[in-house]
C-alpha cells in the first residue's frame, strides 16, 4: 500500500496547518500520524481507527491537534494548530491493523513525510 503525505511547510509559530495523507486502500486501515525531528526519536503524534470513531494523540498535543478521515476519499487529515517551533519535524503518515498507537510497529506501511517547518 503506498501513502502519500502533503500539507507540510513553513510557518510562524501559532500558526496552522492541515496535513493529508492519500492511499488507495487506505479506508481499510487504522492510520496514525508520526514526526521525527532531527537527530530525535519517531514521535507518535495522533491516530484514527478505521471507523473513525476512535482518536489518540500523543500527550504533548495537548489539544492542538486534530485528525479526522474520509474514507470515501481514502485520505487522513491532520489538522495541526496553536504550532511551536518544537514542533519542526518531517510528519509520515502510516497505516495497519493497531493495537497500540503509539508503537511505530504496529503499523505495516509508511508514507514518505511531510516536512513541517515552525519559525520563531
Amino acid at each position: 500500500v503506498q501513502l502519500q503525505a502533503s500539507g507540510g511547510g513553513l510557518v510562524q509559530a501559532g500558526g496552522c496547518l492541515r496535513l493529508s495523507c492519500a492511499g488507495r486502500t487506505l479506508s481499510t486501515s487504522d492510520m496514525g500520524w508520526f514526526r521525527q525531528a532531527p537527530g530525535k526519536e519517531r514521535e507518535f503524534v495522533a491516530g484514527i481507527s478505521l471507523s473513525g470513531g476512535n482518536t489518540r494523540f500523543g500527550d504533548f498535543v495537548k489539544g492542538r491537534f486534530t485528525i479526522s478521515r474520509d474514507n470515501a476519499k481514502n485520505t487522513v487529515y491532520l489538522q495541526v494548530n496553536s504550532l511551536k517551533p518544537e514542533d519542526t519535524a518531517v510528519y509520515y503518515c502510516a497505516g495497519g491493523r493497531v493495537i497500540y498507537w503509539s508503537r511505530s510497529s504496529e503499523y505495516d506501511y509508511w508514507g514518505q513525510g511531510t516536512q513541517v517547518t515552525v519559525s520563531s
